[in-house]
Order: structure tokens, then C-alpha cells, then sequence
């Protein structure tokens, strides 16, 4: 009798084992019923413990995951971290594609040549691929291949006027003089989607804090915590009082903190490691754009061939306002501000706002690959503004507007 209930006991256990599954850091659990299942690759050039650029996309795939569930929709994802701009994402988009993903996500601006290379072969072509933060897809031959950005720059202006606003209070204050209200930008390369972002940026903090003037320094990779600290740690011995990025790590914050500056983040909530420094950060919510790219493809639909969205959207959102070291009134003025960009009666890039060598902007200019300036294939100037991602996803505003000084430059891939 106690062999029998020993057996039956061994038998419970195992069918346990069976239903609970297992799950490591690729996949999602199998629910054992595959009809309603949609297999999708996500490949990383980092991973989630940056508390950054690659632990958004994390955040925002748990989101889509879960609101997908909602809607009877079950995704299994295979994720891909610490790929590199190079050949790594290549073998990453293979191993994707030979494990059965039906959509593949390439979430850095310099996997998009290595995703295509795959994305072009003829074994791949009923599998869709999309490259975030870039613009070959929109103009190549392929049927299957997509852009994915948003409006991030209207975040960036945002956390600009509330950078803006402390330094107006410290001038008020006495704290600091008008021309001591300098701004320290920790940049990754001399690329538009930088520039782009850090413009805004100046230029909200400037519409509440006239006598504000930036200093950029750029590192030369996405994600670099030791050159990223030691460049916010230099801006500061620079004498900038104020320090924000467009790097992945979370060093520009802890670095302004021990520099007793002030900083505003990107990509996440960076008060947890710098709570007298950081005031506000913005970031790209992902899960509006996955869910309706996987929902998309598992319907059998045609996702965008350039896809981009904003704060009125719900795909740009500020992190929480650190209100025990802003400026009074500022929680009233980004919601002045928020409702003002949704309802288009402000324009980021207002021409009116800004020069370049002294002059007014009446044409859009790019950037070519050798760093010059060449004019716009498309006229962006229209209707008294720069209108960024208006002609594509992927950001092309470039210009190198007085007030901000550029202490180096850095082109990569």
C-alpha cells in the first residue's frame, strides 16, 4: 500500500512540474495552446540592467504583452540582448527567424543594415522586421521591412522647461547669475536623433529661462557609463549647473549629483539614483507601437511602412516630477505645455525662436556622412517652424542653433 501511494505521490508531482513550465530570459512560458500564439523577436544592443535605453523597450514589451493578453492574444518572445552594431545583429536576426519569429524587432539605430541584410533574403520574406530610430526601410525595395520612432523630441522640450525653470529660480534666488545658467548635454554621436533632441531641449528650457546657454559633449557610443560620468563630470568642472542626456546609462545623474548640479534624464525614472539631482526625465513608451505591430501581424495585417507618434498619442510620456527639488509652479507649466503640444498650438522648432549664425531659418539643411551640411532632399521649413519627423519617423533636424556650443563631434556607425 505504500509502494501505490509512493507511485501515485511521484505521479502528482511530475504532472506538476509539466504545468508549471519553465522560463529563462528568451521566452515567454508556452500556455500549451498555440492557436492564438504569436512568436516575436526583440534584439537588444544592451540589456535591462542599464536602467536605460534597453530596459524601456523591457518595460514596454511587458505592457504590450499584457494588453495583448487582454485581447485573447498570447506572445512568445525571443529576445536577444547585448547585440552589437555588426554582424552579431545579423546571426541575431537569423537565429530569430530559423526560431519561428513571425515579427522581428531590431531596437538600436545601427542594426538596421545588419537587419536588412536578413530581411532581404528570399527564406525571410513572410517574416516582418522592423528597425527603430531608423529610415532604410522606409525607402528600400522591401516589402517586409519597417521604421519605428516617436515624437521624442516634444518629451525633450518638455524636460527642457523644467530645467529652465530651476535655473530661473536659482538666478531669482541669487544662487546663480543669468550667465551662470549653463546647461551640460552628455550626447552619444553628432547624429540628427541627438540633435534633434538636445535642440528641443535648449529650447524649452530657453521660452522660461532666456539667458540659458548648452554645452555638448559627445561620447561616441550609446551606452558607455564610464565615458558617460566622466563627461557630465567635466561639463560640470566646465561650470555647467545643469546636466541632461542622450546616452543609455544612468552615470550623467549620479554624476551631477556628486557634483552638486542639477539633471533631468531619458529612458526612465532616474530620481531612485540621484534624488537630489534629477528632476523630470522623458521617454518613448513602446507598448502603443508593439501592440499594434504584433496585433497587426497576427491578423494577418500590413504594419506601417514608418510609424511615429507623440505625446498626444500616449508614445512620448515624462517620468514622474520630482517635486521636492523643482521650481514652484512647474508641475502647472508642464501641463500647460503637454496640452499646448497636443493640440498643436506649440511648435518645438519654431523658426521664430531660434537662429543659426544670426540669421533665421528659412531652409531645412542635413547632415551628410562626411558631416557637412547639405540642403534638405524635402523641404521641412513650412508655416513658420522646422516640423521634425513630419516626412519620415527617424528625427533630420540638424542644424547647429546659436546659443548651443558643440565641445567635439562623434560619427559612428
Amino acid at each position: 500500500m505504500k509502494k501505490i501511494l509512493a507511485l501515485i505521490l511521484a505521479l502528482v508531482m511530475a504532472l506538476s512540474l509539466v504545468a508549471c513550465g519553465s522560463k529563462d530570459d528568451n521566452d515567454t512560458p508556452d500556455d500549451g495552446d498555440k492557436t492564438n500564439t504569436i512568436k516575436v523577436g526583440l534584439i537588444c544592443i544592451g540589456d535591462e540592467n542599464d536602467q536605460g535605453y534597453t530596459y524601456n523597450f523591457i518595460r514596454g514589451k511587458e505592457a504590450a504583452t499584457q494588453a495583448l493578453a487582454a485581447k485573447g492574444i498570447n506572445v512568445e518572445w525571443v529576445i536577444k540582448y547585448n547585440k552589437g552594431e555588426n554582424d552579431d545583429c545579423t546571426n541575431a536576426n537569423i537565429e530569430c527567424a530559423e526560431e519561428g519569429c513571425q515579427l522581428i524587432i531590431n531596437n538600436s539605430y545601427g542594426h538596421e543594415p545588419f537587419m536588412l541584410k536578413v530581411a532581404g533574403k528570399s527564406e525571410y520574406k513572410d517574416i516582418q522586421f522592423i528597425g527603430c530610430a531608423n529610415c532604410g526601410s522606409r525607402s528600400d525595395s522591401l516589402e517586409n521591412t519597417h521604421n519605428a520612432f516617436a515624437n521624442i523630441y516634444e518629451g525633450r522640450y518638455v524636460a527642457g522647461v523644467v530645467a529652465g525653470m530651476k535655473l530661473q529660480e536659482m538666478i531669482d534666488n541669487g544662487d546663480i547669475t543669468a550667465e551662470q545658467a549653463v546647461i551640460g548635454y552628455v550626447g552619444a554621436f553628432s547624429f540628427a536623433e541627438v540633435i534633434s533632441g538636445f535642440t528641443a531641449y535648449y529650447l524649452g528650457a530657453k521660452s522660461v529661462c532666456p539667458s540659458v546657454t548648452m554645452k555638448v559633449q559627445f561620447v561616441g557610443s550609446w551606452s558607455d557609463a564610464t565615458e558617460e560620468a566622466n563627461a557630465a563630470s567635466a561639463l560640470c568642472d566646465a561650470g555647467c549647473v545643469m546636466i541632461s542626456q542622450h546616452s543609455d546609462n544612468t552615470t550623467p545623474a549620479t554624476m551631477a549629483q556628486t557634483k552638486g548640479a542639477f539633471h533631468t534624464g531619458y529612458n526612465n525614472d532616474m530620481t531612485g539614483v540621484a534624488p537630489d539631482a534629477s528632476l523630470i526625465g522623458t521617454r518613448i513608451d513602446w507598448a502603443p507601437y508593439f501592440e499594434y505591430a504584433i496585433e497587426t501581424v497576427y491578423n494577418g495585417g500590413t504594419i506601417d511602412q514608418d510609424w511615429c507618434k507623440g505625446i498626444a498619442d500616449g508614445s512620448v510620456v515624462m517620468t514622474t516630477l520630482n517635486e521636492k527639488i523643482c521650481a514652484k509652479g512647474t508641475a502647472e507649466k508642464v501641463a500647460e505645455v503637454e496640452k499646448a503640444l497636443k493640440d498643436g498650438t506649440l511648435q518645438v522648432f519654431d523658426t521664430s525662436k531660434f537662429t543659426v549664425k544670426g540669421e533665421t531659418v528659412t531652409h531645412a539643411f542635413a547632415l551628410d556622412t562626411d558631416g557637412d551640411f547639405t540642403p534638405d532632399a524635402e523641404e521641412a521649413v513650412f508655416d513658420g517652424a522646422f516640423h521634425e519627423s513630419y516626412f519620415q519617423s527617424a528625427p533630420y533636424f540638424t542644424l547647429q542653433i546659436d546659443g548651443i556650443e558643440w565641445l567635439n563631434s562623434a560619427y559612428g556607425n
